[in-house]
C-alpha cells in the first residue's frame, strides 16, 4: 500500500517571478496500527544543516527570497503565502512547504489570525 504526504513547493520562474508547485513525499517504513491505520512513516526531507525551531507573533513579511531552500514545517498558527502570479495558499499545522524560490521576486507571507505561530525551518538541498 503506497502512502504519499501532499506538500508545496514555491519555486523561482523563468520571468523573475515565483509560482506554486504540487508534490507529494512517498512514506516508507509503514507499521500498521491494531485498527488498520499506518502507525509510522517515514519521509526523509534531505536536511542539509541546523533545524531551526520558530516562534512568531502576527505579521506581514512583504516578497522576499527564501535566504537558502529549506522546508517550513507548522506546529501552530496559519500563515497565508503568496507568490508572484497573485496565487496564495493557506499552511497550518501538519502542512509541508518547500521554498526554493532563492532568485526572482520570491513570495510574500501573511500570518492569518492571532499567534503565536510555530514552525520548524529545515535546510535541505534546492531539490527536497
Amino acid at each position: 500500500m503506497g502512502w504519499v504526504k501532499s506538500y508545496a513547493r514555491v519555486v523561482s520562474t523563468d520571468d523573475g517571478g515565483s509560482a506554486f508547485q504540487d508534490a507529494e513525499l512517498q512514506l516508507d517504513g509503514v507499521q500498521e496500527a491494531p485498527d488498520g491505520e499506518p502507525g509510522m512513516l517515514v519521509a526523509a526531507l534531505g536536511a542539509t544543516g541546523d533545524v531551526a525551531f520558530v516562534r512568531f507573533g502576527a505579521f506581514t513579511e512583504e516578497f522576499h527570497q527564501a535566504a537558502a531552500p529549506q522546508w517550513v514545517v507548522m506546529l501552530r498558527g496559519v500563515i497565508e503565502v503568496q507568490v508572484s502570479d497573485g496565487t496564495a495558499r493557506r499552511f497550518g499545522p501538519g502542512d509541508l512547504l518547500l521554498a526554493t524560490d532563492t532568485t526572482g521576486r520570491g513570495h510574500a507571507t501573511l500570518m492569518v489570525g492571532g499567534g503565536p505561530h510555530e514552525a520548524l525551518g529545515i535546510p535541505c538541498s534546492p531539490a527536497g
